[in-house]
């Protein structure tokens, strides 16, 4: 039995719908936003204290770009990995890798957003420069979804992958802080893969989640 240690609307939650994607049997451990990660028992999971930990067999994985591709090894019969020598291995890996990329700009949003309570702690600046730069990377994948080759409705040319539940998850976060107006190719795709059962099985509840409102705008400059 596999057992992920997961916390909602975080970096785990990839992890979360990939497995609910391949459908063997699992378990799911949850935790809140807290400092419950920095606990003796769970650095032994994660030396970090971060999610995703995910227990297999009696060993222990973290770093969710690592996992995903673990998992897509593992469960080759489930599609979502690319094996070396497929046309699409190496599409696959930079953007099962590039959901990192867009996941540091909302580590940082979060952080200034939810994370520092104190208003006088927040940056104005911090939060306009990442949200651009978030921007940037929704830009990126709106050219690549963009690219004219017949069939491009996910990430590879191949069809759904691990890369489309990766970015996916990533642009459900990027929401929060980035209005997704604008990108018309890639809200048809976001909207595609967040009707797979697998996706709407990985949603928290309303009272687990960590982003209480809809959008946080970035903050401004106060006299």
């Amino acid at each position: 039995m596999m057992r992920l240690h997961h916390v909602p609307q975080s970096r785990s939650m990839r992890i979360l719908w990939l497995l609910n994607e391949i459908g063997a049997p699992f378990e799911v451990v949850s935790y809140p936003f807290d400092k419950t990660l920095r606990s003796a028992e769970f650095l032994t999971l994660s030396p970090a204290g971060r999610v995703p930990a995910l227990e297999i067999e009696g060993e222990r994985m973290f770093e969710s770009g690592a996992i995903a591709e673990y998992l897509c090894e593992r469960f080759p019969e489930a599609g979502l990995g690319r094996a070396p020598g497929s046309p699409d291995r190496m599409a696959w890996l930079t953007w099962l890798h590039f959901a990192e990329t867009v996941t540091q700009h909302l580590a940082a949003l979060t952080q200034q957003h939810l994370a520092l309570r104190e208003p006088a702690q927040r940056s104005p600046i911090v939060t306009q420069l990442e949200a651009a730069r978030l921007g940037k990377c929704l830009a990126a994948i709106e050219r690549r979804l963009s690219t004219p080759v017949e069939n491009r409705d996910h990430l590879l040319t191949s069809g759904f992958s691990a890369c489309d539940v990766a970015v996916g998850q990533a642009v459900y976060i990027a929401r929060h802080f980035h209005r997704l107006d604008g990108f018309p190719e890639l809200s048809a795709w976001y909207a595609r893969i967040t009707a797979r059962p697998a996706f709407q099985a990985s949603l928290p509840a309303p009272e687990a989640r960590l982003y209480t409102r809809d959008f946080y705008p970035p903050l401004e400059e106060t006299a």
